[in-house]
């Protein structure tokens, strides 16, 4: 067991005039729920969702002060069953951390065993981070597609929010697998950015954003990644062509869906929801697997690092649309 039983964390506090504050702060184990491993996080990472914990959301995180932190990579220090045994080396995503259960953007969290994966030979618990959820929920719908029988030689495939978390980790994966992806973004100063990330197209956002109020558009993608909802999805929506796929798995733009039911009954097209919270194990497992062997992308090319002291700024920034790719938090600094 650690000798320190004090670490360091963010916590977010809601003021008496309904404002919430941000500090870096000493908190013990004694603060920390009951759970069956209590790990020492090595990494976390910023995902849109930690943003709006953050800042107060109430749709996310009900009850202040909290930690925020969907995310955390690693070693158990100490285990109440069989599965983990002290000295693992563990991912924690998803489930309840850091929504209403203090997560990664703490030194420690206390968590049930069902919701720690074993590290998968093949990644580090840094490069785990670089994925973290939103590269977890991009290779789940590359995975849906594809089960959904969406091949490289189907036709072009479309991802939103391209140069985000979720967008570009799907970017990485479905040009590693050598579809024909092209990129949406509203930063037409990045399109280098999803060039080398393998993007073979790349479009602006007004061009993913009609506005015509047509039920259909003429249609182009054989498979959507989208992770931006709104009116972007029901554009991509209208703009699949006939037996086409649409993975949906976020709502950065609205989670309102303002679309006929003419593209699924006059082209079949597909639309599949994603999620990467509740997930069978088996699932997680797998899918981490890929992640860490076959779909393993070069992390190097879409990922900053930040200390927990500098992490503030970045959650304003994400809120903004203003981060490129993904952000891990090193709680060793």
């Amino acid at each position: 067991m650690p000798l320190l039983q004090a670490f360091k964390a963010m916590v977010v506090s809601e003021t008496a005039d309904q404002k919430f504050i941000r500090e870096i702060r000493q908190k013990e184990w004694s603060d920390l729920p009951a759970g069956e491993l209590l790990i020492e996080v090595k990494y976390s990472s910023l995902n849109y969702k930690d943003a709006l914990s953050a800042s107060g959301n109430k749709g996310v995180t009900r009850k202040y002060p909290h930690t925020p932190g969907i995310d955390a990579a690693g070693v158990v220090a100490t285990s109440s069953t069989s599965q983990f045994g002290a000295g693992d080396q563990v991912i924690v995503t998803g489930f309840d951390l850091g929504m209403n259960t203090a997560g990664g953007f703490g030194q420690y969290i206390s968590v049930p065993a069902s919701w720690a994966v074993k590290l998968p030979q093949g990644l580090t618990l840094k490069e785990s981070m670089a994925y973290g959820t939103a590269g977890l929920t991009a290779a789940l719908c590359v995975m849906r597609l594809m089960a959904f029988g969406l091949s490289k030689d189907s036709g072009e495939v479309l991802v939103t929010g391209a140069t985000g978390g979720v967008g570009s980790v799907a970017v990485g994966i479905l040009a590693k697998l050598g579809f024909n992806v092209v990129a949406a973004t509203g930063k037409t100063d990045e399109r280098d950015f999803l060039a080398r990330l393998g993007a073979k197209t790349i479009i602006s956002r007004e061009e993913a954003n009609d506005t015509s109020g047509r039920p259909l558009q003429k249609g182009r993608w054989a498979g959507v990644v989208d992770a931006v909802g709104g009116n972007i999805l029901a554009t991509a929506i209208k703009s699949t062509k006939y037996g086409g796929l649409v993975a949906a798995c976020g709502n950065t733009m609205s989670a309102d869906l303002a679309v006929s039911v003419y593209p699924f009954i006059l082209r079949g097209v597909s639309l599949l929801g994603v999620d990467s919270v509740e997930i069978p194990m088996n699932t997680r497992l797998r899918t981490w697997q890929k992640l860490a062997q076959d779909w393993k992308l070069d992390l190097s090319r879409f990922v900053s690092e930040c200390a927990l002291e500098e992490l503030s700024p970045k959650i304003d920034l994400i809120l903004k649309g203003g981060i490129r790719g993904r952000v891990v938090v090193d709680l060793n600094r």
